[in-house]
């Protein structure tokens, strides 16, 4: 199955894909990682656009044809974007989990963005106001919705992973 994370910079996405990959074996792919390698090749400048998704949906596709659980993390702030990793799963014939993390407490999301740290060499962090002011668009279908406010990753990652067992159930 693709199980699709989507949400603002700083709302939790990557420490719960990372948890939620370990819990089950399946394969974490992160946009940021894709896209940093794509700078590190000299090929592009940032912002990279869409080749760091149009490559992360040809991986998907790919990992989830062999049998594969992926686990696809980007900000997926437009409609395009959220169509585009829903097809990948159509193509390679498996279900699809879209989950948008939230934190619902602005002070603490705040917080969060000014004090997080890079994991990836040279990826650039949004701050604060590039995380309010991006584009971000309200998503128009039935997902999951994790709010990760005020408790720990491990409580957010509970209802996340009784969703992934409902939807692999079929």
């Amino acid at each position: 199955m693709l199980i699709v994370l989507g949400g603002l910079p700083a709302t939790g996405k990557t420490t719960l894909a990372r948890l939620l990959a370990s819990r089950t074996g399946a394969i974490h792919l992160r946009v940021d990682t894709i896209e940093q390698a794509v700078l590190r090749s000299g090929l592009a400048r940032h912002p990279v656009g869409p080749v760091g998704y149009v490559v992360g949906y040809a991986l998907a596709e790919e990992q989830l044809r062999q049998g594969h659980t992926v686990i696809a993390e980007s900000v997926n702030p437009l409609a395009v974007t959220r169509d585009a990793w829903r097809d990948a799963a159509v193509r390679a014939g498996v279900p699809v989990l879209e989950v948008e993390i939230v934190c619902s407490d602005p002070d603490e999301h705040r917080r969060r963005a000014h004090s997080r740290g890079v994991d990836i060499p040279d990826l650039p962090l949004p701050g604060w106001e590039q995380i309010v002011e991006l584009d971000y668009e309200p998503w128009h279908r039935n997902r999951l919705v994790v709010d990760t406010a005020g408790q720990e990753p491990e409580a957010s990652l509970g209802p996340l992973v009784a969703a992934v067992l409902r939807a692999s159930r079929g």
